[in-house]
């Protein structure tokens, strides 16, 4: 039997706070064969990512504390336990760790922005990578192994991109660059730790499928940290699921997702969307565990204000209580009778076109750039529509334009029956009452220095307000309809967690009772338990509110939850529209089938299939490029 290329024995982590030591990792061991696949999966603060830094020895030099036993391609990375003998268990030296990083065991990080340095050409940083390891390589030798290396990860024109920039590089791009850097060296085991999180679904299955084909073809162990179990479907022979520090499952993959045993495996399949389910499905799920919690709340258990914060993965008391139950006949329907109806739109949008200016080309000159090309279309009070589409494809675009962040080059944006296209700013302000956004970062659009109560009620000040007894009564009150606490009203932002901070900045939006909510990437950052909690929370506010919404995502199964109807997006351009179910499982146009084709899926059977279909169609195309 050979020698595992990972062994991990009892692994414990602990970080110093305040308040004393934090337990990240709390005794865990696995092991990780020759050319085997490993998939570490979990939410946020379940201790993946320390696991990851761990097996790189990223620790050595900070304030954790690491026991254990880790051994990488043979090498000790941490050794605090006693041999069979009674003698304490050897460790890599400093000079022997930095060695093994890039040779045997390589990282591809999350965010390829903050790993390539953006004042160096891609080349360079690929040379320096293999320089710093086979330093009696030549620098025409070390350029030659990156063009070589861009090219086994699918970069085309490899010869003349290892010149470009960071900036120069698309998302997907960026991360095949960091895959390639990983390579350089030829490594045992490549450890990618969300290597696809906030990355369009097709982006996302070519990295996958280029993962696995890397792994065949250089024999390499792999171990894919997600948060999200059907991205390590199709891509690896077992699954450990992470749970506060500790290992709560683990087996083959197909056993584990198929019949898992531990409830919050369970739950976090269950808190995965699934292309498959129905907007009706969905909503109907929904109400009924909305109308359990509400019957409980009714037989004299407590509503409880912090019910709603981010408890766990597909956990029922993570969405709030309402205050009254769902209307019988959903905005859904009634938005539906409308435009059957011939009823008036609450929102048209009539052949709206988006220009920049972009420089380059012969002698600098700009040219003209169309992000936005002639989309229209209608919205009725209470639906929901659904904007979906890779990066590029102008649908952030048009939703800034819907919300006058943007003023149209062309074409017309009419709201209840007013034109607003090209109000003054002045004239806007009255409007912003009633169209408001949900923005894809809460972090980055939440001010660091003020507090979450002063931030949700900005906009009553904005709009005239002067009572601030009154602003933090609405204040608070709101809060707690979000599954806060009122409590919470003078805490920081860095003080709540993402999917916390997510349902902050949905306050913020409906704090003015607007009638249109743009959703622009709402949950794309967030772990699929708590996006699911948010999707709950939306659909609830949706009813409660009577909102109409449109929501713009990359993610397909996410949009089809949400949506009554679903336009689908290309360079700037509608491609396909049509009524949410209808247009899944009857899609007219090749791009909305392609990117079905990239959905995720859970079933590892199906995911290889796919990856499969997704191979026969590039071989198919190549000779045609060619």
């Amino acid at each position: 039997m050979t020698e595992p290329v990972v062994k991990v024995k009892d692994l414990r982590i602990t970080f110093p706070t305040l308040e004393g030591r934090i337990t990240a990792v709390d005794g865990i061991s696995f092991e990780v064969p020759a050319g085997g696949a490993l998939g570490i999966v979990g939410e946020s603060g379940s201790g993946k990512s320390v696991t990851s830094l761990a097996l790189m020895g990223l620790h050595r030099g900070t304030k954790a504390d690491v026991s254990g036993e880790i051994t990488v391609a043979g090498t000790p990375i941490v050794g605090t336990g006693t041999t069979e003998e009674g003698g304490a268990v050897p460790q890599a030296s400093d000079r022997e760790v930095r060695a093994l990083r890039g040779n045997d065991i390589a990282m591809v990080f999350q965010d390829p922005m903050s790993s390539l340095h953006p004042q160096y050409t891609i080349g360079d940083q690929l040379v320096e990578a293999y320089r710093i390891h086979r330093p009696q390589a030549t620098g025409a030798e070390a350029r030659k192994r990156a063009v070589e290396s861009l090219d086994r990860v699918g970069i085309p024109e490899p010869g003349r991109r290892v010149n470009s920039y960071p900036h120069e590089f698309s998302g997907g791009m960026r991360q095949r660059v960091l895959i390639a850097m990983g390579l350089m060296c030829d490594p045992t085991v490549l450890l990618a730790d969300e290597p696809t999180t906030a990355l369009d679904v097709t982006v996302q299955a070519q990295i996958l499928d280029l993962l696995d084909d890397l792994r065949r073809d250089l024999g390499m162990s792999l171990i894919l940290v997600s948060h999200d179990l059907a991205v390590v479907a199709g891509s690896v022979d077992e699954v450990l699921v992470m749970q506060k520090g500790h290992i709560v499952e683990r087996g083959d993959v197909r056993r584990v997702l198929s019949e898992p045993e531990h409830p919050y495996t369970a739950a976090l399949l269950a808190a995965v969307p699934r292309v498959e389910v129905s907007r009706a499905q969905r909503r109907a799920a929904v109400r009924a565990d909305r109308a359990e919690r509400l019957a409980a709340a009714s037989g004299g258990a407590g509503t409880g204000a912090a019910a709603g914060t981010d408890t766990g993965a597909g956990d029922a008391s993570a969405a709030p209580a309402a205050p009254a139950a769902a209307a019988a006949t959903t905005p859904a329907a009634e938005a539906s009778s409308g435009a059957a109806t011939g009823g008036e739109p609450l929102l048209s949008v009539n052949d709206l076109r988006m220009r920049f200016k972009v420089r380059g080309g012969l002698f600098g000159r700009a040219t003209d750039f169309f992000a936005v090309d002639g989309v229209s279309f209608d919205l009725y009070k209470g639906e929901t529509l659904g904007v979906v589409g890779e990066s590029g494809s102008g649908k952030s675009t048009l939703s800034r334009m819907v919300m006058r962040l943007l003023e149209p080059t062309e074409g017309s944006i009419t709201f209840e029956g007013r034109d607003i296209t090209h109000l003054a700013e002045h004239r806007l302000r009255p409007l912003r009452r009633d169209i408001q956004m949900i923005f894809q970062n809460p972090y980055s659009s939440l001010n660091p220095r003020v507090t979450i109560g002063d931030a949700i009620g900005a906009a009553l000040r904005v709009q005239g307000e002067r009572d601030t007894k009154k602003i933090r009564l609405q204040v608070q009150e709101l809060l707690e309809r979000v599954g806060l606490e009122s409590g919470h009203y003078n805490r920081f932002p860095h003080a709540f967690s993402g999917g916390q901070r997510q349902r902050i900045a949905i306050a913020r939006a409906l704090i003015l009772r607007p009638k249109l909510v743009i959703c622009d990437e709402p949950v794309s950052a967030l772990d699929v338990s708590t996006q699911d909690q948010v999707l709950r929370l939306l659909d609830e506010l949706q009813d409660d509110f009577d909102l109409t919404y449109i929501f713009v995502a990359h993610d397909l199964a996410v949009v089809r939850q949400v949506s009554d109807r679903v336009a689908v997006m290309r360079k700037g351009k509608v491609v396909e529209m049509g009524d949410g179910d209808a247009l899944y499982e009857n899609p007219e146009h090749d791009y909305t089938r392609q990117l079905l084709t990239a959905a995720p899926v859970l079933d590892p059977d199906e995911a290889r299939s796919l990856r499969a279909e997704r191979a026969r169609l590039r071989a198919k195309a190549e000779p045609a490029s060619a």
